[in-house]
């Protein structure tokens, strides 16, 4: 492992939270919730991977073992799509404004953002984030990373299937038009 890559890509994870802890200041009054247990679910899942990727206390057995060599072009990949990755759900989440939630929520005045990063996925932050999530994993170059990209797609995939639920109601054929003309997570893809 190159500790200095997989240090700067901390860093650029460190910086989102506090973008998003700053963003999260002004948000809307929300007028439908998903319900608290369907929630924990999704946190533990995306806690989980978040956890083997930042605990050094996780380098053990087969979640320590390399998933690729051990070469500094590979880590510093890593970095630049950590911060590519960030920087796509930054503009996001910045983009979604007080529409945000860290639950499946629908807000007061709700509004449907087709535009920006809206237009290559229909959920661009965890698209973001999973691209940023694969370039800390390639940083890491342990099989944690891995295990904990495959976790973060579960928990993800599984929360934007609830939103877009959440969307049709409120939305209804204009969202579901939307489906049609734009991916979920990958662009082209799914």
């Amino acid at each position: 492992m190159h500790p200095e890559a997989y240090q700067y890509a901390k860093w650029i994870w460190m910086a989102v939270g506090a973008i998003w802890l700053a963003a999260s200041l002004n948000l809307k009054r929300t007028k439908r919730r998903e319900p608290v247990m369907a929630r924990l679910f999704h946190i533990a899942v995306v806690a989980a991977a978040v956890i083997l990727v930042a605990s050094d206390a996780l380098r053990i057995g087969p979640l320590a073992w390399r998933f690729v060599p051990d070469w500094p072009i590979l880590a510093w990949t890593g970095v630049a799509l950590t911060a590519a990755g960030c920087a796509f759900s930054v503009w996001a989440r910045l983009l979604l404004g007080g529409n945000w939630s860290s639950s499946v929520t629908i807000k007061q005045d709700h509004q449907l953002i087709r535009r920006g990063p809206y237009t290559i996925v229909r959920h661009p932050i965890y698209s973001g984030f999973l691209l940023a999530l694969w370039g800390t994993s390639l940083a890491l170059g342990e099989l944690r990373g891995i295990v904990a990209l495959t976790l973060a797609f579960i928990g993800w995939r599984i929360k934007s299937l609830k939103e877009e639920a959440f969307l049709i109601a409120q939305f209804g054929t204009e969202y579901v038009e939307y489906e049609h003309e734009v991916k979920a997570l990958i662009p082209f893809v799914l």
